[in-house]
């Protein structure tokens, strides 16, 4: 194995239980970084994004990094004033 997607791959087709563990982690970094992404587009930091979301400034910072995982009510939070929808489909 040369790269890490060849890794993650390579674990997803022996082992079901990662299998799913590495897509859940990888939908929820795709979403993350969609929530970085157009803040920073837009100019916010996180206070600013925060603030128009009723929640703490810490409460963003831990779901940007990962220490936390957001419920969707948050999540809707964060999204609606970026101009961003979370969109529900069957795999």
């Amino acid at each position: 194995m040369r790269t890490w997607e060849d890794y993650k791959n390579h674990v997803k087709g022996t082992d079901e239980l990662s299998k799913k563990e590495i897509e859940e982690i990888e939908a929820l970094a795709s979403i993350v970084s969609a929530i970085i992404d157009k803040r920073n587009e837009m100019g916010l930091s996180q206070r600013d994004l925060a603030e128009l979301c009723g929640i703490p400034q810490s409460s963003v910072a831990r779901i940007e990094t990962f220490k936390t995982t957001p419920n969707v009510e948050t999540l809707i939070k964060l999204l609606q004033p970026l101009g961003l929808k979370l969109t529900v489909s069957v795999a």
